[in-house]
């Protein structure tokens, strides 16, 4: 019990359209402690998903993941979250359109900032897509848990889940670009 107290957790953050296909694929790897589903980047204090939907609030849906740094670095992180977006579409992603569904990393800190920076220009120069990368990097801000019933969607509600990422065209362009 006194190890898991002595543990320096951190958190990290990011918008990659729709939350419900951002917390599956991080939730899996070991030293991520927990995934919420929420908003951030905007205006308006406890949004809720009909506010942030409607394009009025600034935010987008975004997740925030607590985890521990000395099992899975942030680096590892940011992996996943490139491999799950369409680095290039700065109005939405894939099925889902406007600015609530944009991309996004929000740093926590100097380094997260320096990390995402070099692993933003590290896929750029990988030639991978044929289109500027426009997912921005910014300051983290307040971020606000999404209601209950979006949490955990896909173990909520696998049938919906599975049906909506195929639907959407997410798995389509991650197996295109990443196999």
């Amino acid at each position: 019990m006194a190890e898991a107290r002595d543990q320096t957790y951190e958190l990290a953050t990011f918008a990659g359209g729709c939350f419900w296909c951002m917390v599956k694929p991080f939730d899996q790897w070991p030293g991520v402690i927990r995934v919420v589903s929420g908003y951030t980047g905007g205006h308006k204090e406890n949004p809720t998903y009909e506010e942030v939907c409607s394009g009025t609030t600034g935010h987008v849906e975004a997740v925030q993941i607590t985890f521990n740094p000395s099992v899975i670095p942030y680096e590892k992180l940011l992996e996943v979250f490139w491999r799950q977006i369409d680095p290039t579409d700065p109005d939405g992603q894939f099925v889902d359109r406007g600015p609530s569904y944009r991309t996004a990393i929000f740093y926590h800190t100097e380094a997260q900032r320096l990390a995402a920076e070099a692993s933003k220009q590290a896929l750029a120069a990988s030639g991978r897509f044929d289109k500027p990368i426009v997912t921005p990097i910014l300051p983290a801000g307040p971020f606000y848990p999404a209601e209950a019933y979006h949490q955990d969607f896909y173990k909520k509600n696998p049938e919906h889940y599975h049906a909506y990422r195929a639907a959407s065209g997410r798995d389509e362009f991650i197996r295109k670009h990443w196999g």
